[in-house]
């Protein structure tokens, strides 16, 4: 009998105003699946991610993880959600804790009350927060900083390293690369990558058709709605081409991903390999 997949989404529907923000997205992401989420601005991607971590139900429709619904109690909610792990783009850190603090709230779900109440008294961890700080390329000095104290590069290391401390099943990523120096995205990307192999699975968010290098699968969505569930390998060359244009109708791309004023088409998007290199200094 196959595994339950580790997430599965059946016509599911977010309402919106004016229009649906999710409009009947069906979708499933075995263990070992590395999938991309293509679309434009505005397409509902953050809002997938939201419904996929369970912070946002949908309207109608069901959500799996692992075969299972969410559970009601939200002691058993709880137990379920600490084996999704998610990087928003806008990190929810807490800046007025610690990083270490920080790193451990990537265990408060497992941990229970009395343990994270601790958490914010003594410095817990400290051989495991400093592990996860090493595999991003920061030092153990920063952990009793406070995160205002770090630099932009740092906080989002240490977004990465918290997300590595929960150690999740199910990864998920709201375009992570955005407004990153070109190294520290090649960096990033790779690491995710490779945290989503068997037996995790990574669904990443991304405004950049030429980062598909390293995915299996890639969903491109548009006005709420999945356009196309297809290989990623399927995506070059002309048919490639023709799927991306029409995912990005309307809008124009620059080399680095950013929405230019709408004109001609994306008349087409390489699939380039993105080689892993050491983490930027910033």
């Amino acid at each position: 009998m196959a595994a339950a997949a580790l997430l599965e989404l059946q016509e599911v529907q977010v309402e919106g105003r004016g229009a649906p923000r999710l409009a009947g997205v069906s979708l499933a992401i075995a263990a070992g699946e590395r999938v991309a989420l293509l679309g434009p601005s505005g397409a509902g991607k953050s809002t997938l991610l939201a419904v996929a971590n369970g912070l946002l139900p949908p309207s109608s429709g069901a959500l799996y993880w692992q075969g299972a619904a969410p559970a009601r109690s939200r002691r058993a909610r709880r137990r379920q959600q600490a084996r999704i792990g998610t990087l928003w783009q806008d990190l929810r850190l807490i800046e007025e804790l610690s990083v270490q603090q920080n790193l451990n709230a990537g265990r408060l779900a497992v941990w229970g009350w009395p343990r994270a109440l601790l958490n914010l008294l003594l410095p817990l961890d400290t051989e495991a927060n400093t592990a996860v700080l090493q595999r991003v390329d920061l030092t153990a000095d920063l952990l009793c900083q406070p995160v205002s104290a770090l630099s932009g590069g740092q906080r989002q290391r240490v977004a990465i390293a918290r997300l590595l401390r929960q150690g999740p099943a199910l990864l998920l990523a709201d375009e992570p690369l955005a407004s990153l120096d070109p190294r520290l995205a090649a960096a990033l990307l790779q690491l995710l990558l490779a945290e989503g192999a068997a037996p995790r699975a990574l669904l990443l968010s991304l405004h950049r058709p030429d980062l598909l290098a390293g995915f299996d699968r890639v969903l491109g969505l548009r006005a709420g709605r999945l356009l196309f569930d297809l290989p990623a390998a399927s995506l070059s060359g002309p048919a490639g081409a023709a799927e991306l244009a029409a995912l990005y109708r309307g809008e124009q791309l620059d080399q680095d991903g950013d929405s230019l004023p709408a004109g001609p088409s994306v008349a087409s998007a390489a699939a380039s390999a993105v080689s892993a290199t050491p983490w930027a200094g910033t």
